[in-house]
């Protein structure tokens, strides 16, 4: 599997974070079609992170592919047409563990990636699987911030 993650990881500009980094060790994925890592270690500046996974207050990330890859049907004899196109469904999953109330047990935020590939365009049309995927990881990339401002206020 190629996802891989190379520890650490330099997260995105977040408001009061300066330099953020996450240091990763290799976990037990809940399938044996994922890899998981847990944050073990932060760098740069992020006042009040949790410092590294543990079972209360979760810190990982879960990348994971379909257990059985789709692939195309086949044509139609008759009509010439795809009778359907099915979707491989690639996911990444963070967890972490978060203070709702102080002295409260903590609360597990989820944040989820799914990325529905059509069969087929993998090897037909390579070239724009990746440009959606370039467009929408660069585009999380620079709104980094501005998601993390608009979960905490709110305000889109």
């Amino acid at each position: 599997m190629s996802f891989t993650l190379t520890s650490p990881v330099t997260g995105g500009a977040q408001t009061g974070f300066t330099s953020p980094t996450y240091t990763l060790a290799p976990d037990t994925a809940p399938t044996s079609a994922g890899k998981q890592y847990a944050v073990t270690a932060l760098g740069g500046t992020q006042t009040g992170v949790n410092t590294s996974s543990s079972p209360s207050k979760p810190f990982t990330i879960t990348l994971s592919r379909p257990s059985s890859l789709k692939a195309l049907s086949v044509v139609d004899p008759v009509t010439g047409v795809l009778r359907s196109v099915p979707r491989n469904t690639y996911k990444i999953l963070v967890r972490n563990g978060c203070t709702v109330l102080v002295g409260q047990a903590p609360a597990v935020l989820q944040a989820r990636l799914e990325i529905d590939v059509p069969a087929g365009a993998d090897s037909a049309d390579a070239a724009n699987v990746r440009a959606a995927l370039s467009l929408l990881i660069g585009s999380l990339n620079s709104i980094s911030a501005s998601i993390g401002d608009t979960c905490v206020t709110g305000v889109i």
